[in-house]
Order: C-alpha cells, then structure tokens, then sequence
C-alpha cells in the first residue's frame, strides 16, 4: 500500500468486505473468495491505480477467479449489476485483460483455502463447528491488510485453526498431528492468532459487518457469536 498515493489499507478493507457479500449472494465456492484476494493484493503490488478504480479491479479479480474456480461463473453483467453500473462492460474486460498481464496469468497460487482444508481435517475430522471457525478466523485475516503483509497464507491458515481451537476449548489447544501437518509450532502461530482474536473480539463494533454477518448464521454453526478465546486476548 505504501506504493498506492490515493489508496490505503482501509479502502481495502471496505473493498474485501463488499467482496465477501459478493461472493456469499452469488453462492461461489470458497476457493473463488481466496484467489479473489489474491490477485487483487498481487496486482495493487504491481500497479498504481486510482480511487475510483479500487471497485474496478475487485470486480475484475473475482471475474478471473470465478473463471478459474466455478463450474457457472456469474457473467460481466452480472458483476456490472452488484456494482451499480459503476463501470461498463469495455472496463471490467480491459481490467481483466491488465490484471492477467501483470499476473502474467499465473493463477495456480496457494491461498489460505489451500493449506486450511488440510489443516482444518487435521485438527477435528467432520467437525463442520471446527471447520466453521477455522474459515471465520480466516477470512477476518484476510480482510485486515496488518496479517495479509505480516503472515505466509500457510501461516495464516495455521493460526486460524490454532484460534479456533481455544476459542473451541479444544484439548490440547495444540499436537504432534497438527505441528506434523502444518510445520508450525503453538509458539510459531501465538502472535498471529492473537491478531485474529483481536479482530473477532472487536466484529461487533466494527462498521465492516460481511464477514461477521456470514458466520453468525445457523448454516455455518453461527460461530462468529462464539465468546472470544480468553487466552488470546491480550490482559
């Protein structure tokens, strides 16, 4: 963001959030959301863009994604419609066409989702209240620019399931099985997971309520409205 003279990390931020409505009105796979993110972070890390364009290349990102990803991957229109019209069809198409450009069409990345998937079957098998708050975590860290820049996404993911699990009460908080899997240590991940508390912990006050508003449904365990793991949060 430091390269970026009329945007910053809470336009970001606000970008990511509208994002995750997005991609929850248009029921895309979790996966899309994650690459979504992805391109978005690598393309702003390459070119300077305006304010106004910000939406631009969030619609542009999920376009490529949802290309990548879906099996029915919404139409241009589609996104021209959630965003208001905006912009007009020649604009998304000539975004996407300079994301990929930049990108130089390099789209096989992994994401958090990658790593999570495993990490979270480590932890707790068929536990969808797991799994649950393993991806609320993560999407918490994705939104907030401090842990995408800080952490690897493999870390990230790590943390995020390290997080869930206290805020689970699960024990032990951490084992052999999960450091095997992940590579990461309960001390390795502390600090990380202690950022995404933090954000939890203060979702409610938050004006930015997408991510919130998804996991307090009863469909995903409504674990957002989980108390917040006491151990994580800072005295």
């Amino acid at each position: 963001m430091d390269s970026q003279p009329e945007i910053n990390s809470k336009m970001r931020e606000i970008l990511v959030d509208w994002l995750v409505e997005v991609h929850e009105k248009f029921k895309m796979m979790r996966e899309s959301l994650y690459l979504t993110v992805n391109v978005v972070d690598r393309f702003l890390s390459m070119r300077t863009i305006s304010r106004r364009e910000l939406q631009l290349v969030g619609i542009s990102s999920m376009l490529i994604a949802c290309k990548y990803e879906e099996i029915r991957a919404p139409k241009v229109s589609d996104f021209i419609a959630i965003s208001d019209n905006a912009y007009i069809r020649e604009q998304v198409l000539l975004m996407e066409k300079a994301i990929l450009g930049k990108l130089e069409w390099y789209l096989t990345v992994p994401t958090a989702y990658v790593f999570l998937v495993r990490y979270a079957k480590a932890s707790v098998p068929a536990d969808q209240e797991m799994e649950s708050m393993a991806f609320f975590f993560a999407e918490l860290g994705l939104m907030n620019y401090s842990t995408i820049i800080q952490y690897c996404p493999s870390k990230l993911a790590a943390a995020a399931v390290y997080a869930a699990r206290c805020t689970l009460n699960k024990t032990p908080l951490w084992n052999e099985t999960l450091n095997h899997h992940t590579g990461y240590s309960e001390d390795q991940l502390m600090e990380c997971a202690k950022f995404l508390v933090q954000f939890h912990s203060g979702a409610a006050e938050n004006k930015l309520k997408a991510v919130l508003q998804k996991y307090s449904n009863p469909d995903r365990a409504a674990v957002a409205l989980f108390p917040p793991a006491r151990n994580l949060i800072p005295a």
